[in-house]
């Protein structure tokens, strides 16, 4: 499993992205995914991945597997309400897509992937195929 997530920090566009973020206009929209936070384990049997998924409804989470790679995408929405007081000074809770990607390798039987979600944290847990074990053989010198 790689555990450098696809997208990460060698990607370039959403360097620029978020080092203008500040300058946007409040409301301004934009098309580009966000990535959550992940914790990546390597435990005996199989590697879990957590992520952390805030305000993301059950719904609205969506596995994929094709190829090796392990993508997870999710959308939140945010309510559309008129503000009669004041105006939003700061807001920094984000809202739109997400997306992460992993590559699974050939070390993890893709098939026994299992998925839970609770309390806002995804968790994913990856079996790892079996090590065919190794036999010692003599061989007999004629």
């Amino acid at each position: 499993m790689s555990l450098i997530p696809r997208g990460s920090f060698f990607d370039s566009d959403r360097f620029v992205d978020d080092f203008w973020a500040p300058l946007r206009r409040e409301g301004e929209a934009t098309s580009a995914f966000f990535a959550p936070r992940v914790d990546i384990k390597d435990k005996d049997d199989h590697f879990e991945i957590t992520a952390e998924l805030p305000g993301v409804a059950k719904d609205d989470i969506h596995l994929t597997l094709a190829d090796g790679v392990l993508t997870l995408e999710a959308e939140t929405r945010q309510e559309d309400k008129e503000e009669k007081d004041g105006k939003i000074i700061r807001q920094e809770r984000r809202y739109g897509k997400l997306m992460r990607s992993f590559n699974l390798g050939s070390e993890v039987h893709e098939e026994d992937i299992s998925a839970d979600f609770k309390d806002g944290v995804l968790t994913l847990k990856a079996p790892k195929r079996a090590e065919p074990a190794l036999t010692t053989r003599r061989i007999s010198v004629n």
